[in-house]
């Protein structure tokens, strides 16, 4: 997907805010169908059939009518797809869009190669009922039959063209390469090389808790309120865009490099999920202190590296060509020698194992025992569990 920064005029922004409600509303109202079913009743509409009524809708109500009815009928082609993606168990459950949050509506057909290249910088694009809106020419215009205009919460438009890129070709040289993936380090390679995703400065952190500080002082529905809260979705916004260019420039270098790339294989949705409160013993109704603030701190360092976008784009720019190992006791297995105890991994930076005195950075110790793909060693031994009283030892299979 090639993305362009959109640069409309104050009554363009209006234009386009309008035909995002028109989305917005013919999506809940396709969900609210949808949501409505029960196994008493009969199916909910398709497409086809919800398409036939915001015919008469349109005929029916002037202020959808204004809209366009591209942008609406293709709410409700993406609300069909959503839906199909849920039954198909590859996508959650299809949620309300909600103002502020959700802006954003696709143009498809023909509509869609209504742009002209103005000069080098910049080009323009014809969205209905809208007129012809300006973007930077960050790259080269693709060939593209749809596109997306989006609005971020901090109220940058973006023009997206829906393009697969063809994949990067393997460099032959027959390398793999092993990526340990971590909060402090956010991808240690088998090579040596530790990378780190760029986040906010000192400096911004500091603004970022000096502006949260006022929020929590605004009252609900006030213009001060909604300024803060722009100018906090700035940075958010600023640390996402980072991470994002982060993530594409690491795994196109990975791709060109090296033949295979081996990661591990995490559930990234449930290690961030939040911790159920335990009751309180000899206390109904009563919970022990939240640990969810404990929690929240590793959710966070989770996400900010960015560990599910990189295996993501990797798998798309690198296609068969990256594969996912096992993630136990690498982080305990010493490369060397394969000796795996708990008393080997030091710290978090520091890796001596007890056995052969090999001394490593303990995440690329396990970047390398991903490389090599295998959980404990080459030998397909596997490890016996043990008292935590007990030094763990190795069984070898008969």
């Amino acid at each position: 997907m090639s993305r362009f920064r959109l640069y409309p005029t104050p009554t363009q922004q209006a234009g386009l805010l309008e035909q995002c409600r028109h989305a917005r509303y013919v999506w809940n109202l396709a969900l609210e169908q949808w949501s409505m079913w029960t196994r008493d009743k009969r199916p909910t509409p398709g497409y086809v059939e919800q398409a036939r009524r915001l015919t008469e809708a349109r005929a029916a109500f002037d202020w959808l009518r204004a809209g366009s009815q591209t942008v609406q009928q293709q709410a409700l082609r993406d609300f069909d797809q959503a839906v199909r993606n849920f039954y198909s168990r590859t996508h959650r459950r299809p949620t309300w869009r909600k103002a502020g949050r959700h802006e954003g509506f696709r143009i498809v057909g023909g509509q869609a190669s209504r742009v002209v290249k103005l000069n080098r910088r910049w080009a323009r694009v014809l969205v209905p009922k809208v007129g012809w809106v300006r973007f930077r020419l960050s790259r080269g215009i693709p060939d593209a039959k749809s596109y997306r205009i989006t609005c971020d919460r901090a109220g940058r438009w973006h023009l997206a063209f829906a393009l697969i890129p063809p994949p990067i070709p393997a460099p032959g040289t027959g390398e793999v390469v092993g990526v340990d993936r971590g909060v402090t380090v956010s991808a240690a390679l088998s090579t040596g090389e530790l990378l780190l995703c760029p986040g906010l400065s000192e400096r911004e952190l500091d603004r970022l808790m000096h502006l949260q500080r006022r929020l929590a002082r605004c009252r609900r529905g006030s213009s001060r309120r909604q300024q803060i809260q722009a100018a906090i979705a700035k940075l958010h916004g600023r640390t996402r865009d980072r991470r994002k260019d982060w993530v594409e420039k690491t795994s196109t270098d990975l791709a060109r490099r090296f033949d295979v790339v081996r990661v591990e294989d995490l559930r990234i949705s449930q290690m961030t999920r939040r911790p159920k409160p335990k009751p309180s013993p000899g206390r109904p109704g009563k919970f022990l202190p939240n640990r969810r603030n404990a929690k929240a701190g590793l959710n966070r360092g989770i996400l900010a590296n960015g560990w599910g976008d990189l295996v993501n784009r990797l798998e798309h720019k690198a296609p068969g060509r990256v594969e996912k190992i096992n993630p136990a006791y690498t982080s305990l297995t010493c490369s060397a020698c394969g000796h795996c105890a708990s008393e080997n991994r030091k710290s978090q930076a520091v890796f001596r194992c007890v056995a052969c005195v090999h001394q490593a950075n303990a995440d690329v110790n396990a970047a390398v025992n991903i490389a090599a793909g295998r959980a404990v060693r080459a030998r397909r031994e596997t490890p016996v569990r043990v008292s935590p009283k007990r030094e763990p030892q190795l069984a070898t299979p008969p």
